[in-house]
């Protein structure tokens, strides 16, 4: 096999399994997204409680979605890497137009008659208490307009300043200093991401008060900060992995060219 036919290949084969992690997670993370959960009691800590602005307590509580969105991160990142602005947008158009059809088939679904006996054999939880499970299915699938179109604005804004501010570190750094590009961009980014989210889906379109969404949008953003410097170690050895992959030729070529366009569209 030439080097060309070899370079496609890998190239080809990377992209596909790059691009199925950043689906599954990112499409994941948008329908799990709807529980909140408490960073506190998950860690077995009483509540927080700091003060916002003099009329807002807070507590550590957290979208389910950030458990498996730090993989979003470094997939991001690596695909950057190799692949550059056009290989990001290109699965980042993709996720979010699957992102878009998953909700529209939950819709339709959540819409269905439910059958009587699924709801007569599903009706008691564990202690006893009755409930209904299709309202439970549809509360829980089924997220409002103002989410859908928050969630979707920040992903695709905040893709999009992801890449920018990685090339032009990497202009920077060149190919050393991986840490720098990957970390600086993904604060940035992440920094748009939780606060365009939440100002669009509760501020905009929902009923929370502007210093309630900036007080919201500070705690995502340090569990973002925090896990964006503790993942550095698993981003050098997944660039690790795939430089053994690709070898140094293949390596140098996809970077080389993943780093010759740094506009931001």
């Amino acid at each position: 096999m030439s080097f060309d036919q070899t370079f496609h290949h890998k190239k080809t084969n990377l992209f596909i399994i790059l691009s199925g992690i950043f689906l599954t997670n990112a499409i994941l993370a948008e329908i799990i997204g709807v529980k909140i959960f408490s960073g506190e009691a998950t860690l077995g800590l009483a509540p927080a409680q700091i003060s916002f602005f003099g009329q807002y307590i807070l507590d550590f509580n957290l979208t389910a979605g950030v458990v498996i969105w730090p993989v979003v991160f470094i997939t991001t990142d690596i695909i950057n890497e190799y692949f550059g602005k056009k290989g990001v947008k290109k699965i980042s158009f993709i996720t979010a137009g699957l992102i878009l059809f998953c909700f529209f088939i939950i819709w339709i679904v959540t819409i269905l008659p439910p059958a009587k006996f699924w709801l007569e054999v599903n009706n008691v939880d564990n202690d006893g208490n009755t409930f209904n499970i299709d309202f439970a299915f549809s509360t829980i699938f089924r997220q409002g307009l103002g989410i859908i179109i928050g969630s979707l604005t920040a992903f695709l804004l905040g893709q999009l300043v992801d890449v920018f501010v990685f090339q032009k570190l990497r202009l920077i750094t060149g190919p050393k200093m991986i840490w720098l590009r990957a970390t600086g961009s993904t604060l940035v980014s992440q920094f748009i991401d939780s606060f365009v989210v939440l100002g669009i889906a509760f501020y905009v379109f929902g009923n929370w008060s502007f210093s309630q969404m900036i007080a919201v949008g500070i705690i995502n953003y340090i569990y973002k900060f925090s896990v964006a410097v503790l993942l550095t170690p698993i981003l050098y050895i997944a660039h690790s992995w795939i430089d053994s992959y690709l070898g140094k030729d293949i390596a140098e070529k996809m970077t080389a060219e993943a780093s010759s366009d740094t506009s931001f569209l």
